[in-house]
């Protein structure tokens, strides 16, 4: 199906978050050799959030952050807007090297982290479209329900509670939102809508009224102990930090540490109130599904649906598509997805498509961690759950920077080791048949089968997932 596209389409150029903004121009850059005290490499919400919380917890702190483009021109400012408690990465595997319970205290602090951004937006005046509306992930078909049901369970071996998430009967599901061919729901208040460039721009601001030196157009081309190498001069800093993420790969000396994994979304024109009425969507829920070729996506402050999902998800060599331009068939995949789930929605058409890479570890967990006898530090890995992720990584950063010693800085994520992602043409073989293999599965589930297919279970053995 060709997606019909509006008359001012855009394709790439960051994301329909910034265009709704305006694309900010870069503000100052680096001028010359500076000391500080901590040098945060990447403007990022990693970034924005650690260098907030060391400001806030130590006025006296020198804080540069150091970016090579705007702040927020990455995942921070392209992803699809949720806000989730949703744990970045297995439980089991964080259960293996720290036990069930310092797994499950990670759990709740991913929980209490979406109360935490929610507070600070609200004390530093950041209005970002947020509606604490929770998380709906829908069913569609036997095998996806017989997943859901298998979720739950393990949701409650974890110690989810009824209160964490819940089963929707038929009526409680369509009343909150009708996805056409729905077989069951779940629920879950653990989640909450943003507008990602309103976020990431608000911290921007916070962190300059802080003090913090945000140095924008200014590429580190290398990352030492006790300094951090751009252009146009070296900061040097007792403490440096990569916050990369997604562009970890780009960094010298961390081409294989996590692999740049593509995200696509598109955004519909604003919707009418009769499609609305169709559709329902009064909550502002969240909205994923139980595919392996998962979809996510969200209602829109001004009433349009964000839909994204996997297009191309990796470039071969780790190579980065940074002005977020998408292949014109992941935007007529989206756009079919979209209207089969909500055929009403099929009268509109697609108003902006754009892409965004996230950082997957080997072992798909994430991961926090400083060296102190080097005093490098990182944070990232989030696999695609990092606007919440990043909050409690810049608290976890905040602690072990100041040598605390606190219930963060004993979480499991932290410094936790992972092996490197082999090289090519392994992780691009690796990854396109992982995906390749989901895409099969769900084509034959969606015919009838009431069980995962083996396929699925194939791929993620093939790369660990």
């Amino acid at each position: 199906m060709n997606a019909p596209l509006s008359p001012d389409f855009v394709n790439g150029d960051v994301s329909f978050w910034f265009r709704s903004l305006g694309i900010p121009a870069p503000g100052d850059r680096l001028d010359g050799d500076r000391e500080a005290d901590v040098a945060i490499v990447g403007g990022g919400y990693t970034g924005l959030w650690t260098a907030y919380y060391l400001k806030k917890a130590d006025p006296s702190l020198r804080v540069a952050v150091l970016e090579k483009e705007f702040a927020g021109f990455g995942a921070s400012g392209r992803n699809g807007g949720w806000l989730t408690g949703a744990l970045a990465g297995s439980p089991e595997r964080y259960a293996k090297t720290h036990g069930q319970e310092a797994t499950q205290r990670l759990q709740r602090e991913m929980f209490a982290a979406v109360d935490e951004v929610i507070a600070v937006c609200a004390a530093e005046g950041i209005d970002a479209d947020i509606v604490k509306g929770g998380l709906f992930n829908v069913a569609r078909g036997p095998a996806q329900e017989a997943r859901l049901r298998a979720e739950i369970a393990g949701q409650r071996a974890w110690g989810w509670t009824e209160e964490d998430v819940r089963p929707l009967s038929p009526a409680e599901r369509d009343e909150r939102l009708r996805v056409s061919g729905a077989v069951a729901a779940t629920w879950s208040p653990h989640c909450a809508r943003i507008q990602p460039a309103k976020l990431a721009r608000g911290l921007a601001d916070a962190v300059r009224a802080l003090g913090v030196d945000l140095f924008e157009g200014t590429p580190v081309t290398a990352i030492e102990p006790g300094r951090a190498v751009t252009p146009y001069g070296a900061v040097r800093a007792a403490h440096v930090l990569r916050c990369t993420e997604g562009f970890t790969a780009t960094v010298p000396g961390h081409h294989r540490d996590w692999l740049p994994m593509n995200s696509s979304l598109i955004v519909t024109e604003p919707l009418p109130p009769e499609v609305w009425d169709t559709i329902g969507w009064e909550g502002r829920e969240l909205l994923g599904d139980m595919a392996h070729y998962y979809m996510y996506a969200q209602r829109t402050a001004d009433d349009r649906i964000a839909f994204g999902g996997r297009g191309r998800p990796y470039l071969y060599g780790s190579r980065v598509d940074d002005r977020g331009h998408t292949h014109d068939w992941t935007v007529d995949a989206l756009w079919g997805l979209l209207t089969s789930f909500f055929p009403a929605a099929a009268s509109s058409r697609v108003a902006h498509a754009w892409s965004g890479v996230l950082g997957v570890p080997r072992d798909w967990c994430a991961t926090v961690g400083l060296d102190r006898a080097t005093g490098l530090g990182w944070a990232g890995g989030y696999t695609g759950h990092g606007v919440t992720t990043t909050n409690l990584a810049g608290r976890t950063l905040r602690d072990l920077v100041l040598g605390r010693e606190t219930p963060l800085t004993g979480l499991p994520w932290v410094d936790r080791r992972v092996r490197a992602w082999e090289p090519e043409p392994l992780r691009w073989l690796g990854v396109h048949s992982m995906y390749r293999l989901y895409r099969v599965a769900d084509a034959r589930e969606a015919k009838g089968m009431r069980k995962t297919s083996a396929l699925a279970r194939v791929a993620d053995m093939i790369t660990g997932h």
